[in-house]
């Protein structure tokens, strides 16, 4: 058996040892998942066996045990690039066909210790984790918290819109130069906007148009949604394509840009623009 250990950063309030502890652990980072290994006495406060209701006031030190077979399992082989890295968070990019986190083996989540440095706070994260996620399917730019009070921060920032996001994507169909969709999704309001930057004719789809979107809410799927509501659905979208026209094999075109945001911690102004895709500039080279 092998310990992890976690120091409980300074707490304005009480925290739950079981909701303190959702996300610090990528073995358990579930809710569920933590409770369980609460559960099995696989978590300790300060020495002692720690139970789900216990409190936490800051300073705490947290040890995780872990069977050998779980900590000796390889992490995937994949290189990622980093955009922008510091001992509290860093920004990296996600390939398309990768999920960013979850029970899978290779996930952005999985692959992020090896490509990243440790952070020497104390409050280090034992594997640094995602502050948001992307589809399977888009590729782009994602936070990444190195820290507990970062990561927390950073979910604050993502709660309160103000971390600012820019996608490029390629849609089919006639779209206007630009406008803003207001469409509720799963019942909660949605709202986003596009402009056009590049079109070019096309004998299958009549026309294709290259796009900046910038999602003003968080919802799953926004983006396909609302582009799929006008009638110009992303290229290569299987899910809310028009039948007939999901180009496919060539994945989803779709791409986190552009990301910009104050740093939680130092207020840093933190700005990162990543390289687009040949397979998106290439539909537009004429």
């Amino acid at each position: 058996m092998i310990y992890e250990n976690y120091q409980v950063p300074p707490l304005s309030t009480p925290e739950r040892l079981s909701d303190h502890l959702v996300g610090i652990f990528p073995i358990a980072a579930s809710r569920k998942g933590i409770k369980k290994r609460i559960k099995k006495g696989h978590v300790s406060i300060d020495g002692r066996v720690g139970y789900t209701g216990d409190w936490l006031y800051g300073g705490e030190q947290i040890e995780l045990l872990l069977p050998a077979i779980e900590v000796n399992s390889k992490k995937p082989n994949l290189q990622l690039t980093v955009h922008f890295e510091d001992d509290h968070l860093a920004v990296v990019e996600k390939p398309a066909g990768l999920l960013t986190s979850g029970n899978k083996w290779m996930t952005l989540a999985n692959a992020l210790p090896a490509n990243l440095t440790p952070s020497r706070k104390t409050d280090a994260l034992v594997y640094p984790q995602p502050a948001h996620r992307l589809d399977y399917a888009t590729s782009g730019l994602v936070v990444v918290g190195k820290t507990a009070s970062c990561l927390t921060r950073l979910g604050e920032l993502f709660a309160r819109r103000m971390i600012r996001k820019n996608y490029l994507a390629v849609v089919i169909g006639e779209i206007p130069e630009r406008g803003n969709v207001e469409q509720s999704i799963d019942g909660k309001p949605a709202s986003s906007t596009y402009e056009r930057l590049d079109r070019q004719s096309s004998p299958r789809f009549g026309w294709l148009n290259l796009v900046r979107l910038s999602p003003a809410t968080g919802r799953r799927h926004q983006l396909r949604i609302h582009l799929a509501a006008l009638g110009c659905p992303i290229l290569g979208d299987q899910k809310y394509g028009i039948e007939g026209l999901v180009l496919k094999g060539k994945g989803l075109y779709l791409h986190a840009h552009q990301l910009s945001f104050i740093h939680p911690i130092t207020s840093e102004e933190i700005e990162v623009t990543s390289k687009v895709a040949k397979k998106f500039t290439k539909l537009f080279a004429n």
